[in-house]
């Protein structure tokens, strides 16, 4: 769950203060999960993307050793840019240049303590702007390499196959994931295909213009065994990219030399 107290040796939040500083300095990536708290239809909690993030890093950050990488997980952020969700009761959103600072500041503060990269996972669209800015500051302010990693990037070309093109908020994907890592918190009775109807050219002010529902896809059609393999071949994508990106850190670095 978010704001677990129960931490693995590579949380942030159960070291204490001189053994974080040992972490940060030692890993190789630096990891903040990012999320949100919105509306997802009538089946899923408000706490979808923030459940994802979680979940989602602790496989990343479970599998970083068995590629030789060294990762220390930052507490989930649970709160996003999540403004065009606020139609409906449960979604709460900080202002998007409140998020990219909150942003700025926590990589800011790592930073300070001697990360050399962070490696910012996010499992919310709405979050993805403010990021790159943010991204941007930090590393022309302090140096530090930043990575923002838009997990379902490395999951799409898989999930467009299984389940076509509408699966993303509260459709097929997320339901499958939230099945899968904690389906007690999935209405199943409250399932049902949505309506959407996306504008071409025009940006929506609000998600209920495109989909009245709250959501797209059909979550009838959710599948959390299909999705675990999903989850386990995009976390080596991710590991891989990562990888390749260091390599090509380190060959510059000879190079400068």
């Amino acid at each position: 769950m978010p704001v677990s107290l129960d931490y693995a040796e590579y949380d942030l939040g159960g070291l204490t203060s001189a053994a974080a500083g040992e972490a940060i300095a030692e890993a190789d990536f630096v990891v903040l999960p990012t999320g949100s708290i919105e509306q997802h239809a009538e089946h899923l909690p408000v706490s979808v993307d923030t459940l994802r993030a979680e979940s989602l890093t602790r496989e990343l950050v479970e599998a970083a050793p068995d590629h030789d990488l060294s990762m220390v997980r930052l507490p989930t952020l649970p709160y996003g840019y999540s403004e065009h969700h606020m139609f409906a009761p449960g979604t709460v959103t900080l202002d998007a240049d409140t998020y990219r600072r909150v942003l700025t500041e926590i990589m800011t503060s790592v930073a300070e303590h001697g990360a050399e990269r962070i490696a910012v996972v996010n499992c919310h669209g709405g979050n993805i702007a403010p990021l790159k800015l943010a991204a941007d500051r930090v590393q022309r302010d302090t140096g530090v390499a930043v990575f923002p990693i838009n997990w379902t990037d490395f999951a799409r070309e898989r999930l467009e196959e299984r389940f076509g093109d509408e699966w993303s908020h509260a459709g097929e994907h997320e339901t499958s994931v939230i099945e899968l890592f904690h389906p007690d918190l999935v209405d199943s009775e409250a399932k049902t295909p949505q309506d959407h109807d996306r504008y071409e050219v025009r940006q929506y002010a609000y998600f209920d213009e495109i989909t009245p529902g709250g959501g797209t896809g059909d979550p009838t059609a959710s599948d959390p065994e299909f999705v675990e393999e999903v989850i386990a071949e995009a976390t080596v994508d991710i590991i891989e990219a990562l990888e390749r990106d260091l390599a090509r850190e380190r060959g510059d670095r000879e190079g400068a030399v």
